[in-house]
C-alpha cells in the first residue's frame, strides 16, 4: 500500500534516472488526460521504452508507491512525483537573446505550462528592445537583467545568444541570482558557483546524428 509517511530521497539520483523520471511524469500527465486511473509498471515501461524493473527501481529510490497486484494510481503518482521532483509549481524563466531561437523558445508551450513560464526576453538590439514576442513576452534591454530577475523572482535563465556572448551572458544571469541556466548557444559555459548549468549544443547533436548516418568506411 502507498505510504504517506515514506520520505522522498532525491539525493543521489543520477542524471539518467532524473531524465527517466521526467519522462515518466510527462507520460502520467498524458494518461491522466486520457482518463486512465491505474497502470502497471510493465504498462509504464512500454510507454517509456525501458524495462519495468528499471521503473520500479527509480521509484523505489524516492519512496513507496503503488499497490502490489494492482499497479499505480495515475493521478496520485503524478502528484507525488511532481512534488518530489520540484515540478509541482511554476518557475519563472527569462531568456537572454531575442533572436529567432529566443523568441521561439519564449512562445513555446513546452516553456509555458504547469511548471514553467517565460516572463521576459533580453537583448541589446535597440530594434527589438521595447517590443514583444508573438505571444506577448516583453523584450527588455540586457542592462535591466539584474533588477528584472529580482522583480520577477526568476529561477531559470535560458541562453539563446551567439557563442562569443554565451559565457558573459551566463555569468550575468548567475550574478543576477538565477539558480539554473539552460544554454542553447554553441559553446560550453560554466560551471558557476551557486548555479546549475545544462549545456544543450544543438549543432553538436546534429553533427553526431550525421556521423551515425554515415556508413563506416565511406
Amino acid at each position: 500500500m502507498t505510504s504517506a509517511a515514506s520520505r522522498p530521497r532525491r539525493e543521489g539520483l543520477s542524471e539518467a534516472a532524473t531524465h527517466r523520471l521526467s519522462l515518466l511524469l510527462r507520460s502520467l500527465g498524458v494518461l491522466e488526460a486520457e482518463g486512465v486511473e491505474t497502470i502497471s509498471s510493465p504498462g509504464l515501461a512500454q510507454r517509456l521504452g525501458v524495462n519495468a524493473a528499471q521503473i520500479r527501481k527509480d521509484l523505489a529510490h524516492l519512496g513507496e508507491f503503488g499497490v502490489r497486484g494492482v499497479g499505480y494510481g495515475v493521478a496520485d503518482l503524478r502528484t507525488r512525483l511532481g512534488a518530489i521532483l520540484g515540478l509541482d509549481r511554476v518557475r519563472v524563466v527569462v531568456i537572454v537573446g531575442a533572436g529567432h531561437l529566443g523568441q521561439a523558445l519564449a512562445d513555446s508551450k513546452n516553456f509555458n505550462g504547469e511548471s514553467f513560464r517565460v516572463d521576459a526576453l533580453f537583448d541589446v538590439d535597440g530594434r527589438k528592445v521595447g517590443g514583444k514576442s508573438r505571444t506577448g513576452v516583453p523584450i527588455l534591454h540586457t542592462e535591466t537583467l539584474r533588477e528584472t530577475v529580482a522583480r520577477l523572482g526568476a529561477e531559470i535563465g535560458v541562453l539563446a545568444v551567439p557563442a562569443d556572448h554565451a559565457e558573459d551572458s551566463a555569468r550575468a544571469l548567475t550574478e543576477a541570482g538565477v539558480r539554473g541556466i539552460l544554454n542553447f548557444a554553441p559553446a560550453t559555459v560554466g560551471p558557476f558557483a551557486g548555479a546549475t548549468v545544462k549545456n544543450v549544443d544543438l549543432t553538436l547533436s546534429l553533427e553526431t546524428l550525421a556521423i551515425q548516418l554515415t556508413p563506416a568506411g565511406s
